[in-house]
């Protein structure tokens, strides 16, 4: 995990990709490179559909953003990205979308709904959380498998699962895992949530003995431990992002998205765990 920034050295980063005029690079390569835009004499309003994931960074984004930006009104509303992806589709008035991952951002370009590639914008790595007081013993995330341990999920469709369940899959190669480790983890799930937050919350509340979840959501929380897993078992994410076509603010969308994944976004996102986009 990387280490976090220093405050003043995301201030500075923050303010010096925020100052006025300031362009970011065109775009020249894949879909994760940020294209042409300038942050300058932005107005109106945007509304960011994020992944409940990044709730945390997206509130310190909105905050440096704006700062830069006055004229611009922004309003953040998270949940699970296949959640967000479905309401996009069913026609709320998102004007950039930010997804835990890279398949539902995809689904609104391959739908006509998005006004660009996915642009990829942070990773991510996973970990096993448990109460603070760990009334469960959790020593590995081998015990994930022990009778009786409750395991708290997500829906099927959340993409935390889909991430979690590779990670299982890779845990139970690993030497010292009991055999059918993946079906004993499945058996032990008593809770499938709507989204990473809520798991998080009801480890929180000790509803729970256990859970993945990503790194970020573990570093937000004050009341959770954290059980590392195998260096070599962890799943990479990716995070990708966005502008919704029917956006009636694009201008200020595109130029949100680009900052970002541009140097003051990044500096941001690192400070709350998150890694470089692959």
């Amino acid at each position: 995990m990387r280490a976090p920034i220093a405050p003043l050295a995301i201030l500075v980063l923050v303010l010096a990709a925020c100052s006025g005029g300031g362009t970011a690079p065109a775009a020249s390569g894949p879909a994760s490179s940020p294209p042409n835009v300038s942050t300058a004499a932005l107005s109106g309003a945007i509304t960011i559909y994020g992944a409940s994931s990044l709730k945390a960074a997206l509130t310190a984004a909105q905050a440096a953003f704006l700062t830069a930006n006055p004229g611009l009104t922004i309003t953040i509303s998270t949940d699970s990205s296949t959640t967000l992806e479905t309401q996009i589709e069913q026609g709320a008035p998102a004007d950039v979308f930010l997804s835990a991952d890279t398949t539902n951002p995809a689904k609104l370009v391959t739908k006509g709904l998005a006004a660009g590639p996915p642009l990829n914008f942070a990773g991510n790595l996973l970990t096993v959380i448990v109460p603070t007081a760990n009334p469960a013993g959790i020593a590995s995330p081998a015990d994930l498998a022990r009778s009786g341990v409750k395991v708290i999920a997500s829906g099927d469709t959340v993409p935390i699962t889909k991430y979690a369940t590779m990670l299982v899959a890779n845990l139970a190669r690993e030497p010292g895992y009991p055999a059918g480790f993946a079906a004993a983890y499945g058996a032990n799930i008593v809770s499938k949530e709507d989204n990473v937050a809520a798991v998080v919350a009801k480890i929180e509340l000790g509803e729970g003995d256990a859970a993945i979840v990503y790194v970020t959501d573990a570093r937000t929380s004050t009341k959770v431990t954290t059980i590392s897993v195998p260096a070599d078992a962890n799943v990479p994410a990716t995070y990708a992002g966005v502008v919704v076509k029917a956006s009636k603010n694009s201008a200020a969308a595109q130029a949100f998205l680009t900052w970002f994944a541009g140097p003051a976004g990044q500096a941001i996102l690192a400070s709350f765990g998150f890694l470089p986009p692959s």
